[in-house]
């Protein structure tokens, strides 16, 4: 399949495999789900009934005094244990290269089919200003929320977008499935796409 090139007259030939193919929504969905549970911190701890600091004598008598009580440790009391207390663990998912792999074509395939990813020559700037990327951006109108892909990073237009709310900057190697499900346009040079096509043919 052919994907024009924004501002030319040519376009880049591309994979029907990577650029193409249909939608998964279920592998989509597990995929991103996962993405972001990997990076939770899962530090959570709350202590129980045996962990709290306290005495365990018991401070009523067992009858005549309405509920029973053994301590004040209980959870019921302020300053008691919790009764399912969260405890440190990791919230890991397993997906599969080939799932990841599968994941970002499918949301790539879906990204072309609605016109959110545009192909450009070049994203460079005379010099990194946040003026200059603005004025670009308008240009290409482009959603809110743009991811600018290029092929290898660049410091002057990373250094031109960290003080545009919502633009984000990646190269290749940090393309993710969460920043482009997130991203109103995806806007990749000619290098970059070939070197994804490359990545996930």
């Amino acid at each position: 399949m052919e994907l024009a090139v924004v501002g030319s007259a040519q376009t880049v030939t591309v994979s029907d495999e990577v650029f193409g193919r249909e939608y998964r929504k279920d592998l989509v969905h597990q995929v991103v789900v996962a993405y972001r549970n990997a990076g939770r911190a899962g530090t959570k701890a709350q202590k129980t009934r045996s962990e709290v600091t306290g005495t365990t004598k018991k401070f009523k008598k067992q009858k005549g005094g309405g509920a029973r009580h053994g301590d004040y440790r209980a959870p019921i009391f302020v300053g008691g244990g919790v009764s399912f207390a969260a405890k440190p663990r990791s919230f890991e998912q397993k997906v599969n290269r080939k799932m990841y792999r599968g994941a970002l074509r499918s949301i790539l395939s879906e990204l072309n089919r609605h016109g959110r990813l545009l192909v450009v020559n070049s994203i460079e700037l005379e010099q990194p200003k946040t003026q200059l990327l603005v004025a670009k951006l308008a240009e290409l109108k482009l959603g809110k929320r743009p991811l600018l892909v290029t092929e290898s990073g660049s410091e002057g237009l990373y250094l031109s977008a960290r003080n545009i709310p919502y633009v984000e900057v990646r190269d290749v190697q940090g393309l993710d499935p969460v920043s482009l499900v997130a991203a109103d346009h995806v806007v990749v040079t000619v290098d970059a796409v070939k070197k994804i096509e490359e990545w996930l043919a």
